[in-house]
C-alpha cells in the first residue's frame, strides 16, 4: 500500500451501500453504457471464457451483460458488501484493494468503474494478473482525466470567491497513457488503452450532484474538508456552472471520459515483438 493513502476505503464502502439502498432508476446510466460496450468488445474476441469474475461492479449490470452475450459460462461477483451482492451465487466480499481469487483460477476478469478508487492501483493490477490463467483476459473501465471538469472548475471558482480557501471536491482521474502503463506494470501482455467521451446534460448542477450521489460517488478523499460547503457557495457554484458550461437551451453539460483497458496474462502462444537485429531487410534498403 502507498505510504499516504488518497482514498478513505470505509467511506467508499458506505457511499456504495447507501447508493444501493436508495437506488434511483436511470442514475446508473454510466454503468449501463460500459456494460453494453464491454459486452460488445468481448463479442469481438474469438474466444470462450468458462470462468469469469466481475470485480466491484455495483449492481451486477456488467455480469448480466456478459452472461447474456454467451461468451462466459460462469461469472462470480466480488463486492465490498454482502448486501450489494443480493444473493448472487458464487459471490465473495472483499475490499477494493484485495482480489480474493486463487492464482490462475480464472479465464476472464472484468472491473467496471471502480479501480480509480483504489489506493494501491498497481498492486490490484498485479493481483488480477496472478488470478488469471495464462492467456486469460482482463477488461476494465475507469473515469479518465477531464471527467467532471466542469463541476471541478465551478466548485473551485465558487469556493475561492466565497470562502477563505479551497479544498479538493472532485477526485483526480488518471490519464489514458498512465492507465495503459498500469497494465504493463501489472504484468499484462498486449495492453490496450483507449478512451470514449460521453457528454450528459442536466437542467442544473443539482441534477448532476444527485446522480453522483446515486452512483455512490460522493467525495471519498482522505484530504477532503470536514466542513461542508455553505448554501451560498453551492448556489454560487451552480450559477458559475450555468454561466460557463450551458448550451443554447440553458441546459448544462457534464463530461465523462471513460478509459477502456484490456490486457492478457502472458502465454507462449501470444504474438511477441521481433528481437532486435532479427529483421531481414534494412530500413536503409527500403528507403532507397
Amino acid at each position: 500500500m502507498p505510504n499516504t493513502p488518497l482514498f478513505d476505503e470505509a467511506r467508499i464502502a458506505v457511499n456504495r451501500l447507501r447508493a444501493a439502498r436508495r437506488f434511483e432508476p436511470g442514475a446508473d446510466f454510466l454503468l449501463d453504457i460500459v456494460s453494453r460496450e464491454l459486452a460488445e468488445r468481448l463479442e469481438a474476441v474469438e474466444r470462450h471464457f468458462p470462468v469469469a469474475a466481475e470485480l466491484h461492479g455495483y449492481s451486477g449490470l456488467v455480469a448480466d451483460a456478459l452472461r447474456k452475450g454467451g461468451k462466459v459460462d460462469t461469472i462470480m461477483r466480488i463486492e465490498t458488501s454482502r448486501e450489494l451482492l443480493a444473493g448472487a451465487e458464487g459471490s465473495m466480499v472483499a475490499s477494493l484493494e484485495h482480489v480474493p481469487l486463487a492464482p490462475e483460477s480464472l479465464d476472464l476478469v472484468v472491473s467496471p468503474l471502480s479501480l480509480h478508487l483504489t489506493n494501491d492501483t498497481p498492486g490490484v493490477f498485479i493481483q488480477i494478473c496472478r488470478a488469471l490463467r495464462p492467456d486469460g483476459l482482463f477488461l476494465a473501465t475507469l473515469p479518465g482525466a477531464g471527467t467532471l471538469s466542469e463541476l471541478r472548475e465551478s466548485l473551485l471558482a465558487a469556493e475561492a470567491e466565497m470562502a477563505s480557501g479551497v479544498g479538493p471536491r472532485v477526485i483526480p482521474f488518471a490519464d489514458v497513457r498512465d492507465a495503459g502503463a498500469l497494465l504493463q506494470r501489472g504484468g499484462f501482455a498486449l495492453p490496450v488503452a483507449d478512451i470514449e467521451t460521453y457528454t450528459v446534460r442536466y437542467d442544473t448542477m443539482f441534477g448532476l450532484v444527485r446522480d453522483l450521489r446515486a452512483m455512490g460517488m460522493q467525495n471519498p478523499l482522505i484530504g477532503r474538508s470536514s466542513q461542508p460547503l455553505s448554501r451560498a457557495t453551492v448556489l454560487r457554484a451552480a450559477s458559475i456552472y450555468a454561466e460557463r458550461f450551458s448550451d443554447a437551451d440553458g441546459r448544462i453539460r457534464a463530461t465523462f471520459n471513460i478509459i477502456y483497458l484490456s490486457g492478457w496474462r502472458p502465454h507462449e502462444s501470444q504474438q511477441k515483438p521481433l528481437k532486435p537485429g532479427s529483421a531481414r531487410v534494412s530500413l536503409a534498403d527500403v528507403l532507397k
